[in-house]
């Protein structure tokens, strides 16, 4: 099985939901699972399988998380069941404007400069098999979907939003 990342965007009142009862994450993120009709909500942010490897070029590190853009990914407090890989995590308005600032600061550019497979595959950065990839696959996969967190951060900011993160 795959381990993607997915995120919401949540008003104040799904944020306070989810701070008064844990237990609303899971409805926020998939929906309503005791009712079989119901479809699975998509999500706001769906960085598939590139998480970890956004959050190496973001930070230069497998699992460090600092201060700025480097929480985008696995940032935030965690909240709610184990899920299988993790807790999802809450970060707060506050910080949700701290990442979209940082994240406004950097391009694709910066991010290739930081592209290194062999370097990724020592780190042991998900999904494996690093070692084999070429210099082109940072254009074709982690340039796309480099613009979708810095996407779904400014408009949260802009919002005054609360940010929800889950590795399913």
């Amino acid at each position: 099985m795959s381990m993607v990342l997915i995120g919401n965007r949540l008003s104040t009142d799904e944020l306070q939901a989810v701070l008064n009862d844990p237990a609303t994450v899971t409805t926020l993120l998939y929906g309503d699972l005791d009712d079989e009709d119901a479809e699975m909500p998509e999500p706001e942010l769906d960085l598939d399988k590139s998480w970890h490897g956004i959050h190496y070029l973001l930070t230069g590190t497998a699992w460090e998380i600092g201060e700025g853009a480097s929480a985008a990914i696995l940032g935030g407090e965690e909240i709610g069941e184990d899920g299988g890989y993790g807790p999802a995590r809450i970060l707060r308005p506050e910080l949700v404007r701290t990442i979209a600032a940082a994240l406004d600061t950097l391009d694709v550019e910066t991010l290739r400069a930081r592209f290194n497979p062999a370097a990724m595959a020592a780190a042991d950065i998900y999904p494996d098999g690093w070692a084999d990839v070429t210099d082109d696959v940072f254009d074709s996969y982690f340039a796309p979907y480099f613009t979708e967190p810095r996407r779904f951060y400014k408009t949260a900011a802009a919002n005054d939003q609360a940010v929800l993160l889950a590795i399913t």
